[in-house]
């Protein structure tokens, strides 16, 4: 019998589809195999073009001088990082000016990577990036909220093929941070009485056991128990922190080496698929609020929503959280 479970992160109702459900083997989409260059000389983000890309806010170099990691003003901004906030108000036409900062985040010189198969040191260069660049942005008074994601594949949104993430700075709070901070506090102050939901929520999954995929010293990788997608998976800090930009060197090592191996098990067992990856953190000001915790989405485009989560805003899994976790988990990586 399907079974519609809570996620209390979310506050979203979810469909597992246990009859409609698919085996891991299902998700595969198999794409036309083709032979990526490590250069692309018409790629703005490889080497010798960076005359192609605005000047760069900040690299990491090696000892030869060349850039290992840039981050870069994005060419095609969301926002404009030039003007002050201005708001306008009248009735139900509200608007505020469009002010904000917008980065790409150059992973690797190399055209041809993914994230899955970089080195662990280029991995932690990416972090440490990550790190940067959202407390650089939230030394701006115009911006109220800071969102790191990557998206990798044509259906994950990606328009340009060289391995890149993106950063974000909005004069605005997202309604659907706002959701989730809202439940975040209720459950905080009604429910566990001034128990972080994230720490209980993180507790109960390891106490479960079945839909852990990995875990090490400081972070802990799992489907969560009503995923809202096939393959979903999140990465959760152990140590209690609202902001990544608070996150350590030693921390940095320990989730690069997680965020890795979860993204290799997606590319060796779905066959390298589209996906997306949010940071989803609160400002440095908020670094030491009791009620969020910040942690890392993970978003495989393996299925695709369709009229009933529009039209409801629940969402159907065809994959039971049980079974995913325990297909990534068993996949033997490359030593």
């Amino acid at each position: 019998m399907p079974e519609v479970r809570l996620n209390p992160i979310t506050g979203d109702w979810v469909i597992i589809a246990t009859e409609r459900a698919k085996r891991p083997e299902d998700f595969l989409h198999k794409k036309e195999k083709k032979e990526i260059p490590s250069f692309v000389p018409t790629c703005p983000f490889c080497p010798g073009n960076e005359d192609k890309t605005p000047t760069e806010t900040h690299s990491f170099r090696g000892d030869d001088g060349t850039w290992l990691v840039r981050s870069v003003p994005n060419k095609f901004s969301a926002l404009t990082p030039v003007g002050e906030i201005l708001k306008h108000k009248e009735k139900f036409k509200q608007y505020i000016s469009g002010v904000g900062l917008h980065e790409v985040i150059i992973e690797t010189p190399a055209h041809n990577m993914t994230t899955a198969l970089l080195p662990l040191e280029q991995v932690e260069r990416i972090l440490h990036m990550y790190r940067h660049r959202l407390l650089a942005f939230y030394e701006d008074n115009r911006i109220e909220h800071v969102i790191i994601f990557k998206n990798h594949g044509a259906s994950a949104g990606t328009s340009l093929e060289h391995p890149h993430s993106q950063i974000v700075g909005t004069p605005v709070f997202p309604g659907q941070v706002m959701n989730r901070l809202g439940e975040a506090i209720r459950n905080y102050y009604y429910v566990d009485f001034g128990e972080c939901l994230y720490c209980s929520y993180l507790e109960t999954e390891l106490n479960d056991k079945e839909r852990i995929i990995e875990q090490n010293d400081a972070f802990v990788a799992f489907t969560p128990y009503a995923a809202l997608s096939p393959f979903h998976v999140w990465i959760f800090p152990r140590k209690h922190c609202a902001c990544y930009g608070m996150i350590s060197d030693a921390e940095i090592k320990s989730l690069a080496s997680i965020l890795k191996n979860i993204l290799l098990r997606l590319y060796i067992g779905l066959d390298n698929p589209d996906f997306n990856y949010v940071v989803r953190t609160l400002s440095p000001r908020g670094a030491d609020a009791k009620y969020f915790h910040w942690y890392i989405a993970i978003v495989p485009r393996v299925s695709q929503a369709a009229g009933f989560e529009l039209g409801t805003g629940m969402f159907i899994n065809t994959a039971l959280p049980e079974t995913s976790a325990q297909f990534l988990r068993d996949i033997v990586l490359p030593a």
